[in-house]
């Protein structure tokens, strides 16, 4: 009988919890990616996945030049990594700004940006940038729906106008993250996206009007790369969970073709009862914002029904007892992988059903050096 793709031959020697990644399949991933858009130029993944230096050097290998993240750290590790393009996804202010600056000047070889969403802030980088002499690109931030950051459209224009003189910024482009449209229905998905992404386009013609300035447009995530990547308007796309993979997208993107690379391994550590069981898989090693039955699928057990969950155990609920043993391993897809890589200091590399190596995941620091 073949051998199930996650079986690991010498787990023994891995404790658990644990983070796997499989090295085929995150190249797999790559490849996947690369091949679903017709001009790799066209991308720009976001690192807040996977946070790992190897990783970040398997895309610069596959090609990809542009890459978005979303902390000081990330930017850090990319710059490390060798990326030509970084944008930092987010407004810094405060001590942020300033880590941006050093970032800046420690590695010229890298093209650096960031987003500003309002005047008062696009007005502090620019007079801290400008102090050394330095114009930081920087893209306007559109809030498209999901309300957690950004410029509405409709009111981006006058910030456009208010901020592009200011000499220490160079506005080059529109970002708008549209993670709230997650339908499983591909054709709604996609009008709301085009819903979206009209009032951007509408914006970007008005800028090029107005002042002559052709806006670069940086939009969605994972959910949405399957309408912007087909899109005849040129855009980049930037989805980050394709890396890794994970249950709660592949249970609602069938049409995106990408494979499960990162699993937590847990081990069966007590059973209570005749009919419950408990892994050692707490909040502190797989991402818990979902309901609990929505944390984590493991692919050799997939009948298990979570019913309890505290920082370091997990309680099941099975047919029947009998069927595990204390120190039985399971392999578990996360339903969000992304946090739940944040939650790992360093992963377990397999390669042939094997680990061969630890990838530290560096960026989930909140400082590296800088």
């Amino acid at each position: 009988m073949n051998k199930e793709w996650y079986i690991v031959d010498n787990i023994a020697e891995l404790d658990s919890p644990a983070l796997l990644i499989y090295a085929n399949k995150v190249e797999a991933n790559i490849e996947t990616l690369v091949r679903s858009i017709g001009n790799i130029s066209r991308l720009r993944p976001h690192v807040k996945t996977h946070k790992s230096l190897e990783v970040s050097k398997l895309m610069l290998k596959a090609g990809i030049r542009k890459f978005k993240c979303a902390t000081i750290a990330e930017a850090e590790m990319l710059a490390m990594a060798g990326a030509p393009d970084v944008l930092l996804a987010y407004q810094p202010v405060g001590p942020k700004a300033n880590r941006l600056l050093i970032i800046v000047q420690q590695f010229p070889s890298t093209r650096f940006s960031c987003l500003i969403d309002n005047f008062n802030a696009a007005q502090s980088i620019s007079d801290l940038f400008n102090s050394f002499n330095i114009r930081l690109p920087v893209y306007i931030d559109l809030n498209v729906g999901m309300n957690r950051t950004g410029i509405t459209p409709a009111d981006a224009l006058a910030l456009y106008q208010q901020a592009h003189t200011l000499p220490g910024i160079d506005i080059v482009g529109l970002h708008a993250y549209d993670g709230h449209i997650r339908d499983a229905d591909i054709d709604i998905r996609r009008k709301r996206c085009d819903e979206v992404f009209k009032h951007i386009v509408d914006l970007q013609q008005k800028i090029k009007n107005k002042n002559g300035a052709t806006m670069t447009i940086v939009i969605g995530g994972t959910p949405s790369y399957s309408v912007h990547s087909t899109r005849s308007h040129v855009v980049e796309c930037s989805p980050g969970t394709f890396i890794y993979w994970d249950k709660g997208y592949g249970d609602i993107l069938k049409e995106q073709q990408f494979s499960y690379a990162a699993l937590v391994v847990s081990r069966v550590i007590s059973k209570p009862s005749s009919d419950t069981i408990c892994v050692d898989l707490g909040h502190k090693s797989i991402a818990s914002e979902n309901p609990i039955t929505q944390r984590v699928y493991f692919l050799n057990a997939p009948n298990l029904t979570a019913i309890a969950h505290s920082e370091e155990h997990m309680v099941f609920k099975v047919d029947d007892g009998r069927s595990f043993n204390v120190g039985d391993v399971l392999y578990g897809v996360p339903f969000h992988v992304c946090p739940t890589v944040a939650l790992h200091d360093r992963a377990a590399v397999v390669k042939n059903n094997n680990i061969t190596d630890y990838w530290n995941n560096i960026s989930r620091s909140r400082k590296i050096t800088i």
